[in-house]
């Protein structure tokens, strides 16, 4: 009797450790271009880094169906070596805890309305570097975040909101988050809404799925995205890739039109691009990208105009 007892009490903390053991992923990519750049009549040649990054995920199955998770993210210059902001985790820094009851995430991490809307439809170069989408009005502040993602009641469907608090500071408010995806068979919607002071956004995406074809677009409305004072805009944009093979076929273009406080303020964007898988993880790439604006808020550099030939490596580990 003893023995069983001994033999039982061993399996039961034997199965206790292997609920509560955690995992721990090391994740990143390096991504650089070499572009000819002419920023308003100035031409140089440049390396130029498209948010590489170096990230651990951790999860811990806490039994139940509880679990435990963190984010870490740093992002690095790879033409230079050096971080991309003061924040060593610049990108993301967050502890989560998720169930039944869906998902509590606290700390820095981007705008979840950007994802549903802009980020998911830039296929190219996933909207980083000089043909990132310029014309998108990012309102949300990143830090000290408290986030809630509904579980999901209805199949392909999901929700989450978050704020982020003041904290005192002088000049600051708290900022809104709210994101919405829902996807049914080769149709992918999707709805983003922001609130930072003054500033706020209001944007959906729909996106289909033609096998080898992808069409994405989404539609933006925004009050002082780009500077308090400057009013209400609309922007749109239209993305389109084609895959055969190792190779795709990028091709979007954007319209924001001007702000009701600040004339002659309209700008288009657009890109033309060549992906190259040379595996799972690894591509070259190419692109043309410009930017055509009369007022100096938009794009890579504070000049008006702005174009890009690129080539470029990208590695995912």
């Amino acid at each position: 009797m003893k023995r069983t007892l001994i033999v039982a009490a061993v399996s039961a903390l034997a199965a206790g450790s292997a609920l509560a053991q955690s995992s721990v992923t090391v994740y990143g990519r390096a991504n650089v271009t070499a572009e000819s750049i002419d920023a308003g009549g100035l031409k140089t040649k440049q390396l130029v880094n498209n948010a590489s990054r170096l990230g651990f995920r951790g999860i811990e199955d806490l039994g139940g169906g509880l679990k435990a998770g963190f984010n870490l993210e740093h992002g690095l210059s790879i033409d230079t070596g050096t971080p991309t902001a003061t924040a060593f985790w610049n990108r993301r820094s967050e502890v989560n805890l998720s169930g039944g009851f869906g998902t509590l995430r606290m700390g820095r991490f981007l705008s979840e309305a950007y994802f549903a809307t802009a980020d998911y439809v830039s296929m190219h170069n996933h909207d980083t570097g000089n043909s990132a989408d310029m014309l998108y009005a990012y309102v949300g502040r990143n830090t000290n975040k408290i986030a809630y993602r509904l579980p999901e009641l209805v199949a392909g469907m999901s929700l989450e909101g978050s704020v982020s608090a003041a904290e005192g500071a002088a000049g600051q408010s708290r900022s809104y988050d709210l994101a919405w995806n829902y996807a049914v068979g080769a149709l992918q919607l999707g709805a983003g809404y922001e609130k930072n002071g003054s500033a706020k956004q209001l944007a959906v995406r729909g996106f289909y799925d033609l096998g080898p074809l992808l069409l994405g677009a989404y539609v933006q409305k925004d009050t002082d995205g780009y500077g308090v004072g400057f009013g209400n805009r609309t922007t749109l944009r239209f993305s389109a890739a084609y895959n055969v093979g190792a190779s795709e076929f990028h091709f979007n273009i954007g319209n924001a039109g001007s702000y009701s406080r600040v004339s002659n303020s309209k700008a288009k964007q657009f890109t033309l691009g060549y992906n190259y898988n040379l595996s799972k993880r690894t591509k070259v790439y190419g692109y043309y990208t410009k930017v055509d604006n009369n007022v100096v808020i938009y794009g890579p550099t504070t000049t008006k105009d702005f174009t890009s030939l690129a080539a470029g490596i990208r590695h995912n580990f």
